[in-house]
């Protein structure tokens, strides 16, 4: 199963993030959506799993939880907006994947058996960080991630 993985848009999707997320059978944004409008064209592409993030304000932002769970092939994903306030062990937990996005940095790393994954930002450019999407390969209870660099 493919799931694409965006994050910090800022209420920007651009042509090149949906572009990259094509194909994707599940989405997963990660907070920072900046506007109920990119939730609306990424639900397009596939069925979304999105979380609040610090910058989401407004009635729109207040019906999105602050933490998901979703599952896919057997391999049970947390999503959360900022890694730093994750409040649980995620490995005790049973999770296999930890999406969180907030920093704008692209990065993939294994944690006690948990991949942890941030996919970058695919909104406004911050500082000289890529502007990236990210792609979830999830097959018979195993994942991988991709860092897809857009521009």
């Amino acid at each position: 199963m493919l799931i694409g993985v965006i994050s910090d848009t800022h209420g920007l999707l651009r042509p090149e993030a949906v572009a990259a997320l094509r194909g994707a059978e599940h989405i997963i944004h990660a907070g920072d959506i900046g506007a109920p409008e990119v939730l609306d064209s990424l639900a397009a592409i596939a069925p979304i799993t999105a979380v609040r993030g610090n910058n989401d304000k407004g009635a729109w932002a207040g019906r999105i939880p602050s933490t998901a769970v979703f599952e896919a092939q057997g391999v049970t994903i947390y999503v959360l907006h900022d890694v730093n306030e994750l409040d649980l062990d995620p490995a005790a937990a049973g999770f296999g994947v930890v999406v969180a996005g907030h920093s704008h940095q692209p990065s993939q790393r294994e944690r006690e058996g948990v991949l942890f994954f941030n996919p970058g930002s695919a909104g406004p450019r911050r500082f000289r960080l890529p502007i990236c999407v990210g792609r979830l390969y999830v097959e018979n209870g195993t994942a991988r991630a991709e860092l897809v660099t857009l521009a």
